[in-house]
């Protein structure tokens, strides 16, 4: 039986609510960030959802130098923190370096760590000891290069840091043509995680929107938002114990990942097909 992961009053996991952890890729204003943030929330509670609201603060792996990044460390810890204060939710930012995650761990519910860094040592050890100390919880995406059973390293590193509130996230696996594939036999693998120092298996999150990029397409990295909900679909009749959505009110004009994310306007339908599903199962 999966473990709990608690993050603030939310708790994730085998007969828990379905958890949605959502928002902007990237923490563009308070305000949008609010105005979104409560959008989500209102849907979520309608349709009995668990709610985690997310933004980054830097988006550290852009495809170029050039692209939008963010308002920083400082700025945009204190913008995620005080809108998921005004809308009385948890929330959750990406850490990049370990410098930053006793700074993140102050506001943030949820210090999430990026694919690419799921097996960085020191990153690891930071956002473990981080939460540990302050209450939090670590959530890790797994790398795209990784096959499901691997990803006992890195929630064993973190409790060797006493840091057991984990959660790890599945986001697509690189397959050689350009875009990434979604292993539904490898989630179910993750779900049942076993390994050395895995003694129970931490809850499981779909990122349905990261699932849909098209690694290498350009200069900016290319997507298929339309298949989004039906990965999301699939995803929670598998039963995954949360959803990762990134979503904007207007997606063509955001800073960050606009050709994955998913109209604003559309998510809360969404929402309610994954609660029918999941209410269903």
């Amino acid at each position: 039986m999966p473990r709990l992961c608690r993050v603030k009053n939310v708790e994730i996991g085998a007969g828990r609510p379905l958890a949605v952890i959502a928002g902007p890729c990237v923490i563009e204003s308070r305000e949008m960030g609010l105005a979104i943030g409560r959008v989500l929330r209102d849907a979520c509670r309608e349709h009995g959802l668990s709610y985690i609201f997310k933004a980054s603060f830097d988006k550290a792996n852009r495809s170029s130098i050039a692209s939008a990044r963010g308002p920083g460390l400082e700025t945009g810890v204190e913008w995620i923190g005080s809108i998921a204060a005004e809308l009385g939710v948890p929330c959750t930012t990406d850490i990049h370096e370990p410098g930053q995650a006793e700074a993140a761990a102050e506001r943030i519910d949820l210090l999430q760590i990026p694919a690419f860094l799921c097996r960085q040592t020191d990153l690891l050890v930071a956002a473990g000891r981080a939460a540990a100390s302050r209450g939090r919880a670590v959530n890790v995406k797994k790398g795209q290069f990784l096959s499901p059973g691997e990803m006992s390293g890195p929630v064993r590193k973190l409790t060797e840091t006493s840091c057991s509130n984990v959660m790890l996230t599945e986001r697509g696996t690189f397959f050689g043509y350009g875009r990434l594939v979604n292993d539904f036999l490898g989630l179910g693998d993750l779900m049942e995680l076993k390994g050395k120092g895995v003694d129970a298996p931490p809850p499981v999150c779909f990122d349905c929107t990261h699932s849909t990029q098209l690694p290498g397409a350009g200069e900016q990295t290319g997507g298929r938002p339309d298949r989004a909900p039906l990965l999301a679909k699939a995803a929670v009749a598998a039963g995954v114990h949360a959803v990762f959505i990134e979503c904007h009110p207007e997606p063509s004009k955001a800073l960050s990942d606009a050709s994955t994310m998913l109209p604003l306007a559309g998510v809360p339908a969404l929402l309610k097909q994954l609660a029918a599903i999941r209410a269903a199962g």
